[in-house]
């Protein structure tokens, strides 16, 4: 089991600062370079003074520089000073300079020591250098060792190069559940919330606890719908989400706002994970603690993520029976989801009959009406002529078939094209 570091150091090793003159700024800039050969030049004369185990000073504050080498043994703190200690087994570790990192360790570093609050082996894993992750954990490295922010070494492979790490840690013996201190997060609500397919499949390999919740009630399921990404991530999260949801998680686990993994979905706009979620059985009209669905909750979001393509989750909603927005309401929905005119094209699909007024014309700015021209001239000359009757008996069949329009449409034998009609496809024009 991994123990807590701290900043304290018992063998009260020499303090230095970046700016330090002779000896101690080449050891400091050869370290930073990699430079093996010149760090092991200088650690090999006993008049330099210098050693694996030096502790460097960044914070490099000129008030407290002759304070540190006096007075260290005391540990001065002031609200305006806190010194940023590390080690060149730490600076080479966080590089990947593996030749010096070697050459650190059989010099006598101590693979262990974390004066400012992370061991070498956490800064490895940062940087995702599986061989120096390696290299330190054969010399000893405490794969459970808990950093002053409260997070071991699983918990800081982020990025999806760290796979490795993560293979290493686990041989080692690393805690597959090991949790975060304060947000009580596990490796797999990290892994998930940062969208990385191959870490979440190794970690439930090695029996990572689908329904674990942190500190905010969230399964890793929640966490990663929940994490904002990029158009360009939407697919390495819905993979993400797919997996977990493969391997059994709750898709309607609420955390302690009653958010469900379909609500957080929606806020971040991704129809692939709404799709899911809802084909596996989550519950569409659900409203979380604020009393929001998930439709309300992408009507909010949709001008903001418009390279998501929002009107395709909106769409998804309403065809897996989503409750309508009030009439009443549209105006407003209009006003904030202009500039998306497929979610506005998918709600009024939904109505066989909505009062249009000059109040819509207003709620629309002219730049938007002129890049959709088409669809807001449709849209406004509803005041004055009633729905297709095309239209009329869609909205009939679904109100019939209203909360089982997909399992009943799927035993249909209906041509391609009303089946696309029936499920609200886009036209970009109101008839």
């Amino acid at each position: 089991m991994g123990s807590p570091v701290g900043r304290g150091d018992e063998r009260r090793e020499p303090i230095c600062t970046r700016k330090a003159e002779g000896p101690a700024q080449a050891f400091w800039q050869a370290l930073l370079a990699g430079e093996q050969g010149v760090v092991a030049d200088l650690l090999s004369h006993p008049q330099h003074q210098l050693s694996p185990r030096t502790v460097f000073d960044t914070s490099d504050l000129e008030e407290w520089r002759n304070y540190r080498f006096n007075f260290r043994g005391l540990r001065l703190w002031s609200l305006s000073y806190e010194q940023e200690l590390t080690t060149p087994l730490h600076i080479t570790a966080s590089r990947g300079y593996t030749d010096c990192l070697h050459l650190l360790l059989l010099r006598g570093a101590a693979v262990n020591f974390a004066p400012g609050g992370k061991t070498a082996l956490h800064e490895a894993c940062v940087a995702a250098s599986a061989d120096c992750v390696r290299l330190l954990l054969s010399f000893g490295a405490d794969p459970e060792a808990v950093s002053e922010d409260g997070y071991r070494p699983l918990h800081l492979c982020k990025s999806p190069d760290s796979i490795k790490c993560v293979q290493q840690l686990l041989k080692h013996g690393a805690h597959v559940n090991s949790r975060t201190e304060e947000e009580e997060d596990t490796v797999l609500h990290v892994a998930a919330r940062h969208g990385l397919i191959d870490h979440v499949q190794l970690l439930l390999q090695h029996g990572a606890e689908l329904e674990a919740r942190n500190e905010e009630g969230q399964t890793p399921l929640n966490a990663a719908c929940a994490q904002p990404h990029s158009a360009q991530d939407m697919e390495r999260y819905y993979r993400v989400c797919q997996l977990l949801v493969q391997s059994g998680a709750s898709v309607n686990a609420a955390d302690r706002d009653h958010q469900h993994p379909l609500h957080l979905a929606c806020k971040n706009a991704n129809a692939q994970i709404a799709e899911l979620l809802l084909a596996q059985g989550a519950n569409v009209n659900i409203m979380n603690y604020s009393g929001n669905t998930a439709l309300h909750n992408i009507l909010q979001a949709a001008a903001y993520k418009l390279e998501h393509h929002p009107e395709l989750v909106v769409r998804t909603l309403l065809n897996y029976g989503a409750i309508r927005i009030w009439p009443g309401s549209l105006l407003k929905v209009l006003r904030y989801c202009n500039a998306c005119p497929r979610a506005i094209e998918a709600l009024m699909n939904c109505y066989d009959h909505v009062r249009v007024s000059e109040e819509w014309v207003s709620a629309v700015p002219a730049e938007v009406v002129q890049k959709y021209p088409r669809f807001y001239q449709s849209l406004f000359s509803l005041e004055h002529r009633p729905r297709s009757l095309q239209h009329l008996a869609r909205c009939t069949l679904r109100a019939f078939l209203e909360g089982r329009l997909l399992p009943v449409l799927s035993q249909l034998h209906l041509p391609s094209a009303l089946q696309r009609f029936l499920l609200l496809s886009f036209e970009d024009v109101l008839y």
